[in-house]
């Protein structure tokens, strides 16, 4: 029998994707120029020379068949004894490279840990809003999902409403950032208190209550801000790591998973990684990937780029009467829909071929996410039609 849950989850789609392909098909009858799509949150800023540089030696290896072949299936040892060590002169941790699962991405790091940790009658918590796809992740296993809705005024986490939804069932609690879509980073008090409260919750419970610490966007932050490294301060956190963002090669899907050995039940959370890996088919991933991004930890693409769409876009949004914070990090703004629908928000906005995303898709309805990892002269020339959309609310 076809499983009832692929069918929802396929007939359901991405809100993201589904207005990104309208966004591309409208294009074709009215120019691209005018259509201003702010729906994906895909890099618009070239790699790292130094990125560039490796996979051009790389491509030339004068043993084409060795790059090519298939990795072992938790990653190149070499390399994930480079991103430990990275990790550690970063961090002052102490990972070594059987610590370190490499992924196709966050997106297969986020579906194995939630495989590895949650089984049918656990729970997943997560800090809202949130990327949408953490929910599939966590459904998938047969565990249940839940949301814990942020301070909508500052988008920090509410600790009483936390506390509120831990149970005995929790197994997991997954945490992003800098966060998308809100581009909030936790600062080191909060860190701290969700890690107080876990550790009371999981003496409590008798079982540990780990952390998914999800950071593709860990970089990307603005004004010399610094992120908590999570698992600093809470041992029983499973480190995710995305070059999608920071060195912009979202299409090559290559990340990591970070597991230090002072976890709760290290060695049975590891198996059941690596054992999720099989299970999933999330094994083997691309050796020339994998060397490049081993030889350039740190490097950085030129965010500089996306600090300037941010103020700009910011301010000028702001001048037009739209509520907001200003995003620490991350390349999204979240915007209050003036009447509070944002289903009927995007809808409007799309009829002036403003696309962006309704906040009822993260868990938060009522704002709306706007990606200005575009090009700046999208954001200049989306101007009129954002203008148009707050006289339509009388802003």
């Amino acid at each position: 029998m076809i499983p009832a849950k692929y069918v929802s989850w396929g007939n359901a789609g991405s809100t993201i994707r589904e207005l990104a392909a309208y966004g591309a098909a409208r294009a074709k009858v009215i120019g691209a120029e005018n259509v201003f799509d702010f729906t994906i949150g895909s890099p618009s800023v070239a790699p790292p020379e130094s990125v560039l540089e490796k996979l051009r030696l790389l491509a030339a290896d004068p043993d084409p068949v060795a790059l090519h072949a298939y990795a072992p299936a938790a990653g190149i040892e070499s390399v994930r004894c480079k991103v430990a060590d990275y990790l550690n002169r970063s961090f002052g941790s102490s990972y070594d490279a059987g610590d370190i699962y490499m992924t196709h991405g966050s997106s297969s790091a986020l579906a194995l840990v939630c495989a590895a940790l949650l089984s049918p009658g656990d729970e997943a918590l997560a800090l809202a809003p949130y990327f949408p796809e953490y929910r599939i992740y966590a459904e998938q296993t047969g565990a249940e999902f839940t949301e814990v809705l942020c301070d909508l005024e500052s988008f920090r986490p509410d600790m009483a409403a936390l506390e509120a939804k831990l149970t005995e069932k929790t197994a997991l609690v997954i945490i992003n950032s800098p966060n998308n879509p809100s581009g909030v980073v936790l600062d080191e008090d909060s860190v701290k208190e969700i890690a107080g409260l876990l550790r009371a919750k999981s003496a409590e419970y008798g079982h540990p209550i780990y952390i998914l610490a999800d950071e593709p966007y860990r970089e990307l932050v603005y004004g010399g801000l610094t992120v908590p490294f999570i698992p600093s301060f809470y041992p029983d956190t499973l480190y995710c790591y995305s070059f999608s963002k920071s060195v912009s090669l979202p299409g090559e899907r290559i990340g990591y998973i970070a597991m230090g050995k002072d976890m709760t039940d290290y060695a049975d959370v590891k198996a059941a990684v690596c054992g999720a890996g099989r299970a999933l088919g999330y094994i083997c991933v691309s050796p020339m990937f994998q060397l490049a991004v081993a030889d350039t930890l740190g490097d950085v693409s030129d965010i500089s780029v996306y600090d300037d769409n941010r103020s700009l876009f910011y301010d000028e949004l702001r001048k037009l009467g739209f509520t907001c914070i200003k995003p620490d990090g991350a390349f999204y703004l979240f915007i209050k829909a003036p009447d509070g629908d944002s289903r009927d928000f995007c809808r409007r906005a799309m009829e002036k071929d403003l696309l962006v995303v309704p906040g009822d898709d993260f868990g938060c309805p009522g704002f709306a996410r706007i990606a200005y990892c575009v090009p700046m002269q999208r954001i200049v020339n989306s101007l009129p039609a954002f203008k148009a959309l707050a006289e339509e609310y009388g802003l």
